[in-house]
């Protein structure tokens, strides 16, 4: 018996990284999963590798910034498998560009993605949602809204800030509607983009910052996910869970003492 068995689940930017690592975990576990993505190809590579491994997916080529597309996608999900129970919106848009640099087209993009989209998606999900009994609207956030912040990524910074505003508010707003709503505040992961960017000098700076001296991987931020949607945290709602590395409390080399302070 797997956790999520008989439930359905769709997984936004399901194709790479934490997304692909969520949907092949959820579908082990007996989901039946939405890998939605704007890309075809890696979305399509998710779903052969949870076939192969005899789980059950299908392919939805979307578009989470415009408000249509997502409409789309959850009559689509719900005509396919007769239901829904889980959305994990995990998609985003991540420019680099300082204040002042993006043009307004990419902010705006940044923000339809992102954070307009859980919007879009809750309010397209509710009615299937609220039919059943294992409802959870799941997003990817960032140790970035709430703890840390970068430069040239203060776009990103304000985006998950919001993402964490909305999942406060969603989670007291549809608790007596039986759903659940939480998110996951993964710090530096190797995922897609940061295979292809960084050298194995630059992961191993990176590493040296965090107390736990290795960056995460997407399948440790996917067990996560998966706690979230089971009924293991059915009393969890309007939280964020941090999978970091302790990244977040600090750094051990800057914590050594001679003495007590």
């Amino acid at each position: 018996m797997g956790k999520l068995d008989g439930r359905v689940a769709i997984v936004t930017g399901g194709g790479r990284g934490i997304g692909r690592a969520t949907a092949e975990l959820f579908a082990r576990e007996g989901a039946c999963v939405v890998v939605a993505t704007r890309s075809e190809a890696p979305g399509a590579e998710t779903v052969a590798a949870i076939r192969s491994a005899g789980g059950e997916a299908c392919l939805d080529v979307v578009d989470m910034g415009q408000r249509r597309d997502v409409a789309a996608m959850v009559e689509r999900a719900v005509t396919t498998y007769g239901g829904l129970d889980i959305v994990l919106h995990n998609a985003a848009y991540i420019p680099f560009g300082a204040i002042g640099e993006l043009a307004d087209a990419d902010l705006d993009k940044v923000f339809d993605v992102g954070l307009k989209a859980c919007f879009w998606l809750a309010a397209d999900a509710l009615p299937h949602l609220e039919k059943s009994s294992h409802a959870r609207i799941l997003i990817t956030s960032s140790l970035a809204g709430t703890r840390r912040n970068f430069v040239n990524l203060v776009h990103y910074g304000a985006l998950k800030a919001g993402v964490n505003g909305f999942i406060r508010g969603a989670a007291l707003e549809l608790a007596r509607k039986g759903i659940n709503v939480a998110g996951i505040e993964p710090g530096l992961v190797l995922g897609h983009a940061l295979r292809e960017s960084a050298s194995d000098e630059a992961l191993d700076a990176m590493a040296s910052v965090i107390p736990i001296p290795r960056v995460g991987m997407p399948a440790e931020i996917a067990q996560g996910f998966l706690y979230l949607a089971s009924d293991e945290a059915r009393y969890i709602t309007g939280q964020t869970i941090a999978i970091d590395g302790g990244i977040s409390v600090g750094r051990l080399d800057n914590l050594k003492f001679d003495r007590l302070p």
